[in-house]
């Protein structure tokens, strides 16, 4: 087990989507499903009969020649929270992606063990087709949860996450097909691998120190030279949970490239959309002006910022504080929560304990709270004189019952802010001489010039 671990520094020239694969060698033989009849079937058709009748991905609405593409969704070392999130995104949606809603995309088809009609047998059917090379349309593989070492696994002949049963056993007999079994077969022939997740993306919480599954990302189970048959890299939308409109965002993204309609978003060195995890939490964050002024919050509850009470918000790569949870509602910092780093690729054995201060913030802390001294007073006393109307200055009189209690600003107040009015407006060109817009030399009027003074 040592020498597989995840933490082993000893590096295999084959994947470890290779090694399963020479383990369990070739299969050929799939269901037969004439004799099932309407089993596990309760509408009588297939989800993808139910929704294509009312699809709106057809000749007119399309770009290029897919009219639709095959989603196979697999859960691994899975607490299934992707699959939450993923159902309350909104742009785009998961039901206008399976209905080809969008003008350019083709409709997506999902097989997915929740929302999928059918089941047993006929919810395997079209990843037996995908791996015969039978599937009447291009497919993608997305992966939830981290890849378990099912070589481990196998050889006290046990397993640690199955989706279904295939007739792969001795003499054709039913046995359970792991979820890694199946990303490994289908990879080589998948026009894109798509994880989402942090469990999927880097190994997560099941492949942090001590687990006895081995568990690891996709990218660690295909190896970094893995190409679809398109070219495509592993595409990773990390979180826990993600933000669902991260991932639609994405699969739309790359369904755009699919279809020939336009080139290959821009992903990082790391897989991840670069127009989504290209900023740290801490530059978006609602609470971040409060950093800059040296103010920290020292509870939970309390409006400053995070950093003192175990917020890793500026190390970490995430824009849930921007673009918020759901339907741009929520979010960790929004809510109140400090960032955990749950999207990095070292969570979370690099961020424990959470909730504590990262030792690392001591230096600019205390950096900022020096500089947040002078700022902050600087900043109190000119928002003071902006919240005053110049008719109160002249008047000495601020004609509101609710500051009936507060003080007129004193006399020095009035020197300093006439100086700072100075300063401000001698860099005011419209006070200067200048050309009187639209008008020519010989427009003007006899004896005149074009030329105003303000």
């Amino acid at each position: 087990m040592a020498d597989r671990s995840t933490r082993s520094p000893v590096r295999n020239p084959r994947t470890p989507a290779q090694e399963l694969l020479d383990e369990l060698g070739p299969v050929t033989q799939f269901h037969d499903t004439t004799h099932l009849g309407a089993f596990g079937m309760p509408s009588g058709a297939m989800t993808e009969d139910m929704l294509s009748s009312v699809a709106t991905a057809g000749t007119p609405t399309r770009f290029g020649p897919l009219e639709k593409v095959h989603a196979f969704w697999f859960a691994g070392m899975s607490c299934d929270g992707c699959s939450v999130a993923v159902t309350g995104a909104t742009l785009p949606s998961v039901e206008s992606l399976l209905l080809g809603a969008h003008p350019g995309l083709p409709r997506v088809v999902l097989h997915h063990p929740v929302i999928n009609m059918e089941s047993g047998p006929y919810y395997l059917q079209p990843a037996e087709q995908a791996m015969a090379g039978r599937l009447d349309a291009p497919y993608v593989v997305i992966l939830e949860g981290s890849i378990a070492d099912e070589v481990v696994a196998n050889a006290s002949g046990g397993y640690w996450s199955s989706t279904g049963e295939e007739p792969w056993g001795p003499d054709g007999d039913l046995r359970p097909v792991t979820s890694t079994e199946w990303v490994a077969r289908l990879a080589p022939n998948a026009a894109a691998m798509i994880a989402i997740g942090t469990c999927a993306t880097w190994g997560g919480v099941p492949s942090a120190e001590g687990n006895p599954t081995g568990a690891m990302s996709l990218m660690d189970f295909l190896g970094k030279d893995y190409r679809s048959v398109l070219g495509v890299p592993v595409v990773n939308v990390p979180g826990c949970p993600p933000i669902g409109d991260n991932f639609t965002e994405t699969v739309a993204a790359v369904l755009y490239f699919l279809q020939g309609f336009g080139p290959l978003p821009e992903f990082d060195e790391l897989g991840r959309p670069a127009w989504l995890f290209g900023e740290t939490v801490h530059r978006h964050c609602v609470r971040g002006a409060y950093y800059e002024e040296g103010q920290f919050a020292k509870d939970f509850g309390d409006p400053e910022c995070l950093v003192e009470i175990g917020c890793w918000g500026p190390v970490v790569n995430c824009n849930i504080a921007s673009r918020g949870a759901i339907m741009s509602v929520g979010g960790c910092m929004n809510a109140g929560g400090a960032c955990i780093g749950c999207t990095m690729p070292g969570f979370p054995d690099k961020f424990t304990p959470f909730y504590k201060r990262p030792p690392g913030s001591m230096a600019s802390t205390v950096v900022s709270r020096m500089v947040g001294s002078v700022i902050r007073p600087l900043r109190k006393f000119s928002n003071n004189n902006m919240n005053r109307e110049v008719r109160w200055d002249r008047q000495h009189a601020t004609p509101s019952a609710f500051s009936r209690e507060k003080s007129e600003p004193s006399a020095l107040a009035h020197v300093n802010h006439k100086f700072y009015d100075a300063l401000r407006r001698s860099g005011d060109t419209s006070r200067n001489d200048a050309d009187v817009w639209g008008k020519r030399q010989d427009e003007a009027p006899s004896g005149g010039s074009p030329r105003t003074r303000a």
